[in-house]
């Protein structure tokens, strides 16, 4: 539908977004080592031993000894570091870029580590309630992504993105109207193909998660929904006639940095 590109929304509570830059790395890590370093049968073991398969998780079937890398609780959340190619891994660290920062920024670091990680099982917890026997592997880290999108859009609706219509379009359009028609995609979609090549259910798994987190976790005083970056309509552009003028200015209008 579109692709995320830059978006025109500063950080104001961090310096620098340092658990979204760890999460890119440790996926484009992990992808280079299972997916282009790994001999082909490394590579499939790998998809079955930390992807989640709702029929392992839901005791329908058992995994082989030799292909448990994890116990099985934990492909809840190593599933979504796993990625089954080049433009698989692009797209959704394409969007932790663009949108990651800000959640970072309104979260703290810790939180949004958790945040995160949380949403990554919720998208997995929706897949295998989706198709409980299924025995095919869930990888990519989508679910979480999709907290991250719900979250943002939360967060920031007003906030100007500049996005790729059609893969060939760019255009800035207010960050709720590209979200909003991704998230409501995700929903129509879980009804109308739920057995799909996409985890439809991982997304959406994702986005309530993201949506009811972000109000719990979010930083104290962080509002929702842009209301710090609105501008005081009484601003006036005429300079202070004197010293005095411009105090009693800077205390009637609190000033933030955006």
């Amino acid at each position: 539908m579109f692709i995320p590109l830059h978006d025109a929304n500063t950080l104001k509570h961090i310096k620098v977004q340092w658990v979204t830059v760890a999460l890119i790395a440790l996926n484009i890590a992990v992808w280079l080592f299972t997916g282009i370093a790994a001999t082909q049968p490394v590579a499939q073991a790998t998809i079955v031993g930390l992807g989640y398969i709702p029929a392992v998780a839901f005791h329908y079937a058992t995994l082989e000894p030799a292909l448990a890398f994890v116990p099985e609780p934990l492909t809840y959340l190593t599933y979504a570091f796993v990625h089954s190619g080049f433009w698989h891994l692009a797209s959704n660290m394409i969007f932790l870029w663009v949108f990651g920062d800000n959640v970072e920024d309104a979260l703290g670091h810790v939180r949004f580590l958790a945040f995160y990680l949380l949403c990554a099982a919720a998208g997995a917890l929706c897949h295998g309630l989706v198709g409980t026997t299924s025995e095919a592997p869930l990888i990519g880290a989508s679910g979480a992504i999709s907290g991250v999108v719900a979250a943002y859009v939360m967060l920031h609706p007003r906030v100007k993105v500049w996005v790729l219509v059609l893969m060939r379009i760019p255009l800035p359009l207010p960050a709720f109207v590209p979200l909003l028609l991704w998230i409501g995609q995700q929903f129509v979609m879980l009804v109308l193909d739920p057995d799909g090549g996409v985890s439809w259910g991982a997304h959406v798994g994702g986005i309530v998660a993201g949506g009811l987190l972000v109000l719990a976790m979010r930083r104290p005083g962080v509002p929702l929904f842009d209301r710090e970056i609105v501008t005081p309509r009484a601003v006036s552009d005429r300079p202070a006639a004197n010293s005095e003028t411009a105090a009693l200015l800077s205390r009637r209008l609190p000033w933030r940095r955006q």
